[in-house]
């Protein structure tokens, strides 16, 4: 635009007849119009190289390093985060927007933008001086509120501000002042010159805010109508247009008289420029709001798979295709729009939650969690706990999540007890060892200093086991299935402790340990965990890293790491991941074979399990764990086609692991006797797996490889009684 029709526009305002009410308006307007004059003239003639020396010695260094050319770069969108059937998760976003293209907004969406916003947009470039003048006159001279700032204009206040990536530079994008204003219509003017005007009218649709967190033309009509915009009526886009001025307080939620009126003053413009017949007007402008929301809601709190939903977040934050630092990752998950297909299966998660919540309360002083684990591909089906996410504590809510690994839940989880001694059996039968291995299996046996040596080559003290389930001449089977300690401390020593280390190591469990870490008295320290006592399950483990070491036999031997998602796509939907599985063979055919044949008689008429009411219509298997002290309970148990570890644990308010006994669980009481991991933990391991059942496409396990003798009988020297634990449970 020259500078002769900037002299005529003055000149036509001049002869319009309008004048300031009062003569400080008149100073008031002429000042405006003078700085305006100014800030134009510099946008307009003025080099970049010269810029900021025109426009005012005030500007601050932020302001002077913004760019005189925008940069097109794609506006923040919304990720979503979907189930394995595609089903809708959860939402991770800093600014709630799905752009969509111009051709997919309804016209009269389009026209009534432009017509509370810019109705000269076609009209003009990237400056509208007849329309800015005018809007400066009149609310001088009488007291309105009226917008000179063109679409484009508009577009690069918001382009920056959304561009900006500090405190400083989000100030600097805001700020009142002439210097600013001029960089901004420098701005206007070369984006005019790079792109159509459908092209700056898509981009604002896309980038204006709406309010009550919705960006874009595409998340205001879902939020606000259930709609897409595409099939937006007048009435509707009259609504949204008239709340980009101010979308607080037209907040048709929040003040509904409000936006009815804007939304009718939108209507009257309309029909002003001939885009509405009077007729039209008056019918529409008689209709109600007519909102029918739609929630957006941000992160995994309300999600109905939250503590999934927060596990496959952290998880994508140590992915490397997302950036190179959390940072960067963190802002690709909320600002890239992609789409994640996650391996959660929501009708297990379902299942998972119900029986977590119905067994223990969030207030209880426990906390109950499960994972379920897909055999041979990792895949995780389901993470849950009965704690509910949220910051209310009086609630029982927690960030915190007790079932996976600290790295992805901060937990530091819970000893696993006697499920660990399925790990003594792997190494046994690794080392050579036959499932007929026989041991006198007394009460309580002696195991001298020396007895086993940890991978360093250190002999461990003296160690003392004893047995509550039964006593007698045990092998692997009844040693197993009875869960007889006595009986594992004899195995153990004779597979090497360092092998089974290695074997629990070879499915996923990280086992600590420091050969020179000493206690108070210069003694090697418990805390390395690589202990005799490791076969009765002193490692702090999460359930998930449980499930997916029990999916190892339940696989036919190979461990797969757990793999929460399928794939990520990004907005062009290009493939940024898909996800494989990452498996290895730790066990032959055989050995797993021979685990499941040795497990899947506690699910069987006779097995602990089974007297619990923990038997399934299809082929499983499963593990017992008591804690030292009862502050642990745990049921593992799989099918071949699905793996669950189930977790009772005893907290503080702290979330420090505390004894299960003299703890309320759901009105019910738990006294020493009542704490076991058939009897307790396995119930609600059965009201899942009750149900998940059904999803699964039944199959069998291989046949061990030689038919085992049969187990000899035992003399169980027992007495009825004479131990307070449950009869019926195989743990210590």
């Amino acid at each position: 635009m020259a500078r002769e029709d900037f002299s005529a526009s003055l000149r036509r305002l001049a002869q319009s007849g309008k004048r300031p009410q009062t003569t400080a308006g008149a100073v008031g307007s002429m000042a405006r119009l003078s700085a305006l004059a100014g800030v134009a003239v510099a946008a307009i003639l003025i080099p970049a190289t010269a810029f900021v020396a025109v426009t005012g010695n005030n500007v601050t260094n932020d302001l002077v390093n913004l760019p005189l050319t925008l940069e097109d770069r794609p506006n923040p969108q919304t990720t979503r985060l979907l189930a394995s059937n595609g089903e809708l998760m959860a939402y991770f976003y800093k600014e709630n927007r799905q752009d969509v293209p111009l051709k997919e907004i309804a016209p009269v969406m389009q026209e009534a933008m432009l017509a509370i916003e810019d109705a000269r947009f076609f009209k003009h470039g990237a400056l509208d001086l007849k329309g800015t003048i005018r809007a400066a006159v009149n609310n001088a001279s009488e007291g309105q509120t009226q917008g000179g700032s063109t679409i484009t204009q508009q577009l690069v206040k918001l382009t920056l501000l959304s561009q900006a990536t500090t405190k400083a530079e989000r100030i600097a994008a805001t700020e009142s002042s002439l210097a600013r204003k001029a960089r901004e219509l420098k701005l206007a003017i070369t984006y005019e010159r790079e792109h159509t005007k459908k092209e700056i009218l898509e981009r604002y649709l896309n980038i204006a805010y709406f309010g009550d967190g919705a960006y874009g033309i595409q998340a205001a009509a879902f939020h606000y109508f259930s709609q897409s915009p595409d099939k937006l009526t007048a009435t509707q886009s009259a609504t949204l247009a008239g709340l980009v001025k101010n979308p607080v307080e037209f907040d048709p939620r929040v003040y509904p008289e409000r936006a009815l009126q804007r939304r009718n003053t939108v209507l009257a413009v309309m029909q002003r420029l001939g885009v509405l017949t009077a007729s039209e007007v008056g019918k529409e402008s008689a209709k109600p709001l007519g909102l029918k929301i739609t929630k957006y809601p941000n992160g995994c709190v309300t999600s109905v798979a939250a503590f999934s939903c927060d596990y496959v977040r952290r998880y994508l934050l140590q992915e490397p295709a997302l950036g190179a630092t959390v940072a960067e990752r963190q802002t690709t998950l909320e600002r890239g729009g992609l789409t994640i297909k996650t391996n959660i299966d929501l009708r297990m998660q379902k299942a998972a939650n119900n029986a977590v919540k119905s067994t223990v309360n969030p207030r209880d002083k426990a906390i109950a969690g499960m994972a379920m684990v897909e055999p041979g591909t990792g895949k995780v089906r389901a993470v849950a706990q009965s704690r509910p996410m949220g910051r209310d504590r009086k609630k029982g809510q927690s960030f915190i999540n007790y079932t996976v690994p600290r790295a992805y839940g901060d937990s530091g989880g819970f000893p696993a007890g006697s499920t660990f001694k399925m790990f003594t059996v792997a190494a046994a039968l690794k080392g050579g060892i036959d499932v007929g291995k026989t041991y006198k299996s007394p009460r309580t046996i002696h195991m001298p200093a020396g007895t086993y040596f940890d991978c360093e080559g250190g002999g461990t003290s003296v160690w003392d086991p004893s047995n509550s389930t039964a006593s007698g001449k045990m092998n692997m089977y009844t040693g197993t299935r009875l869960s007889v300690n006595t009986y594992f401390a004899q195995l153990e020593r004779d597979a090497g402790l360092c092998n089974t280390v290695k074997a629990a190591e070879s499915m996923g469990i990280v086992v600590p340990f420091d050969p020179d870490h000493k206690d108070s008295k210069g003694r090697r320290d418990p805390i390395t965990n690589q202990v005799p006592s490791f076969t009765l399950g002193v490692t702090n483990v999460s359930p998930l890293d449980m499930a997916a070491a029990y999916a190892v036999p339940a696989s036919g031997g190979k461990y797969c790491k757990p793999m929460p998602v399928n794939s990520i796509v990004d907005l062009k939907d290009r493939v940024v991941k898909e996800y494989k599985p990452e498996c290895e063979r730790v066990l032959t055919k055989d050995e797993a074979a021979q685990i499941n044949d040795i497990l899947r008689g506690v699910q069987q008429p006779g097995g602990f399990g089974y007297a619990n009411g923990t038997a399934l219509r299809v082929p499983s298997a499963a593990k017992t764990g008591t804690t030292q002290e009862n502050k642990a309970v745990w049921y593992n148990g799989y099918t071949p086609e699905l793996s669950t570890a189930a977790m009772i644990a005893g907290v503080t308010s702290k979330g420090l692991p505390k004894s299960l006994a003299g703890v309320t669980i759901n009105g019910r009481f738990l006294n020493f006797a009542s704490v076991g991991g058939s009897s307790l933990a396995g119930p609600m391991w059965k009201k899942a797996m009750g149900i998940v059942q059904d999803y699964l496409e039944p199959s069998n396990f291989d046949v061990p490889p030689k038919r085992q003798p049969a187990p000899p009988k035992e003399k169980d020297d027992k007495k009825k009684g004479d131990d307070p634990q449950d009869p019926e449970d195989p743990d210590t």
